[in-house]
């Protein structure tokens, strides 16, 4: 009968095989056999994997050579891109990283939580060939500080600007090898019998501001400038080893640049102007409008229409210097808002346009100076 038990003959299986049974049955046995150690074969795979990978994650004896030299920091970077405050990846008692050789350097982090979520080291303070393009949030938002009339084509105007000046930045990266010292000197009349003349003058860079004379005030504010940042409006001419930094607030200013180095057809803004301008055009710079955004989204945070120029001129110290000293920003010591050159004590119109806000932007350099990023000399 099919299927039956056969005594005897090649399909019986002895007691040297195994026991008794039929040929399906023992077939069925060795696959069932065969699954089970498939299945702890793959059990002790999954296993020794996990366990491989979790010791070389960790950082394990004898699992190292997976990972190529600078892995853990270009993970680092990878987390957290462009972020200073990366370091907090770091164990609480690694040594604290320096950017450079001076005491207390600007692009140090770690010094200050608030510092470091606003701070933005990549973004560039120069309008340069590199960045012309501006974000479209950025440019409908610089074109409304001064409203024009007559349209202009920014492309076209910055490329006309670029043939007559560098259009470069002359700042480089960090150097952990550097001190490049800073002065920004405001022009209040704080600095009036303040002698600060000889320590503003020992710094790398001067920063000055609008009209700014030191002609008569060297004992006080000092007789060198590298730096001066002027608009259309306030601009004068300048020594062949300073630099001209354009702050611009429209399109007619960047015109008005490229005349006044050329052709001289611009003689009227808002204002009259210069309709020629004597600087040295390879030292002229132009104020980034996305970086004057970034200064007030990120620090004035929108109080008044738009941050001073003393401020503009503070933090674009601070993107492109190791250590920055403020001079002449405040009030005098009877409370008084006016210029060190100036004779009328009472002129507080800083503070009534209502276009800047002064007290917010004085808490700010309260905080920068408490946070140790600037120096500040309170003057007399």
């Amino acid at each position: 009968m099919s299927g039956g038990v056969v005594v005897g003959g090649g399909g019986s299986t002895g007691v040297g095989n195994g026991g008794g049974g039929s040929g399906t049955e023992k077939g069925g046995r060795v696959r069932c056999s065969r699954r089970i150690w498939v299945l702890l074969g793959s059990l002790v795979l999954v296993f020794l994997t996990s366990l491989f990978l979790s010791v070389s994650l960790r950082g394990g004896v004898g699992f190292n050579y997976l990972e190529p030299p600078g892995w853990e920091e270009s993970r680092r970077v990878k987390l957290v891109p462009s972020y200073v405050g990366a370091h907090r990846l770091s164990p609480p008692d690694a040594p604290q990283q320096k950017t450079c050789a001076c005491p207390r350097c600007v692009g140090d982090p770690g010094v200050s939580d608030w510092f470091d979520e606003n701070y933005d080291p990549d973004i560039s303070p120069v309008w340069t060939r590199d960045n012309v393009q501006l974000p479209s949030d950025v440019y409908y938002w610089w074109v409304m500080l001064q409203p024009q009339f007559k349209p202009h084509s920014i492309q076209q105007v910055l490329l006309r600007l670029f043939q007559v000046i560098p259009g470069r930045s002359p700042y480089g990266s960090w150097d952990p090898g550097r001190c490049l010292r800073c002065a920004v000197v405001g022009n209040s009349g704080n600095l009036r019998g303040a002698g600060y003349g000889a320590t503003i003058d020992g710094h790398n860079y001067i920063m000055r501001i609008n009209l700014a004379p030191t002609v008569g005030y060297e004992e006080d504010a000092g007789s060198h400038t590298t730096h001066h940042f002027m608009y259309p409006e306030s601009a004068k001419n300048l020594a062949a080893n300073v630099s001209f930094v354009l702050v611009p607030f429209k399109t007619l200013d960047l015109v008005w640049i490229t005349s006044a180095l050329s052709t001289g057809q611009i003689r009227f803004t808002y204002a009259p102007v210069k309709q020629f301008l004597r600087v040295d055009k390879d030292k002229v710079q132009i104020f980034n409008p996305a970086f004057f955004k970034y200064i007030h989204d990120r620090w004035t945070r929108h109080h008044g229409r738009y941050p001073s120029t003393g401020m503009l001129v503070l933090f674009f110290a601070l993107h492109v210097c190791d250590e920055v000293n403020v001079f002449g920003f405040g009030a005098d010591s009877r409370g008084n808002w006016h210029h060190y050159w100036e004779q009328n004590r009472y002129s507080g119109e800083f503070r009534k346009t209502g276009v800047h806000d002064a007290d917010y932007e004085a808490q700010i350099i309260q905080r920068l100076a408490k946070a140790g990023k600037i120096t500040v000399f309170p003057g007399k």
